[in-house]
């Protein structure tokens, strides 16, 4: 392989949300497999672009120009064969910011806003925290699968829903929606009048035999109510530089919500955001080829340890992102055990299932996107203080 993706780089005194937080609460002594950030370095060429902008010393205001856009529009196309035209491209820091302006723009305070779950939880909040009412269609797990309950989304939709937060492909369970269950949900949203928001920014990683389908190249019904939210963050390892691109093909919705980022007072993008976008979606092509193949065999890897060392836990089978949902209810469906014997015993810090709502109790969540000595390490901490272990 040409990138060294092997190379264990400590994250410590970078103000790294997952490391030094981790550190604040527990101690240097742990292992991360939280946040859903990669402790991979970026591209090489995308660290030599900040260093040269870095270099330049004038930190001034910046803008998104002509080339952004055309960054943005060929990823779009190259990656998930949708042709969009520039217009439709709005820059926002943030994808969670954009659905938090998206939800106090285009609803009211008490209006209901579904979900599936076990859901990212940052998305949710921000229906909460807006004062609108969070709606829970709990996905179902059949046979190791997540599907989608019509029967409960429908009968939510009846009752009145606004917004259809949807989480394309799916974090924490690694759904890939197809085609079909795409234009299912998009049918409803027509039916019962309903804007879909698409949160795709895990989209540039599914794994073999599936495929990512933006909704709103389903039909030009369903892009006129789409905002799909898509950014370099996940891919690239790009999340603190804080740029998203937010396309919205109809006109009204896109100029409302840029009169809702100007009402939150978001302009400029940072003085390093549209370089490493710009880099990242024109020339990290290889790059990405071997780091997903990295990551999918970091995939397989955790799948066969924990099959061998700890097989009560059932790990779902993840169609898309670099995270691994895991069913450890097997092994106790108690969260404070799972806590005690993961956190304080093994000494490994990961997304616990609660978090994700109550649809997440009794799972874990854990970071693939590491070194895979890293990983290796964080495993054998689990097994050999497992609590169901055969000595």
């Amino acid at each position: 392989m040409k990138y060294n993706f092997d190379q264990i780089i400590s994250r410590y005194g970078t103000n790294s949300a997952k490391w030094d937080g981790m550190a604040q609460s527990f101690g240097e002594g742990m292992i991360a497999l939280s946040v859903a950030d990669m402790d991979l370095q970026a591209p090489p060429v995308v660290v030599d672009k900040v260093v040269e902008m870095a270099r330049h010393g004038i930190y001034g205001y910046t803008d998104p120009f002509p080339p952004y856009f055309q960054a943005v529009k060929q990823w779009l196309a190259k990656a998930y064969d949708w042709h969009v035209p520039a217009e439709w491209i709005v820059f926002c820091p943030r994808i969670v910011q954009a659905a938090s302006i998206i939800i106090q723009k285009f609803t009211a305070p008490g209006d209901r806003i579904l979900i599936h779950t076990p859901a990212y939880q940052p998305i949710a909040k921000a229906v909460t925290i807006n004062d609108r009412r969070l709606v829970e269609s709990p996905l179902r797990l059949v046979d190791g699968r997540y599907e989608i309950d019509w029967e409960d989304m429908e009968r939510q939709m009846k009752e009145g829903v606004k917004i259809v937060l949807l989480i394309s492909p799916h974090n924490p369970t690694g759904r890939v929606w197809t085609k079909e269950e795409l234009e299912r949900i998009a049918a409803l949203c027509v039916q019962y009048d309903a804007l879909i928001v698409s949160d795709d920014i895990h989209a540039d990683f599914v794994h073999e035999g599936h495929k990512h389908t933006v909704i709103a190249k389903l039909s030009d019904e369903a892009a006129e109510r789409s905002i799909i939210c898509t950014s370099p963050g996940k891919t690239f390892n790009l999340a603190s530089l804080e740029i998203a691109n937010i396309v919205i093909p109809n006109e009204r919705l896109r100029e409302l919500f840029k009169e809702g980022l100007q009402q939150a007072g978001i302009h400029n993008p940072t003085f390093f955001a549209v370089p490493a976008l710009e880099t990242a979606y024109t020339a990290c092509d290889d790059w990405l080829e071997e780091l997903r193949a990295y990551i999918t065999e970091n995939i397989s890897f955790t799948e066969k340890f924990i099959a061998e060392h700890m097989p009560e836990l059932k790990v779902i089978k993840p169609e898309g992102t670099y995270l691994l949902w895991i069913d450890c209810t097997g092994c106790s469906k108690d969260e404070s055990d799972l806590v005690e014997w993961i956190q304080e015993k093994s000494r490994v810090s990961v997304s616990f299932g609660s978090t994700f709502g109550a649809a997440g109790e009794g799972f874990i969540r854990i970071n693939a996107a590491a070194p895979k000595a890293l990983l290796k390490k964080a495993l054998e901490r689990l097994a050999e203080r497992y609590p169901l272990r055969n000595d």
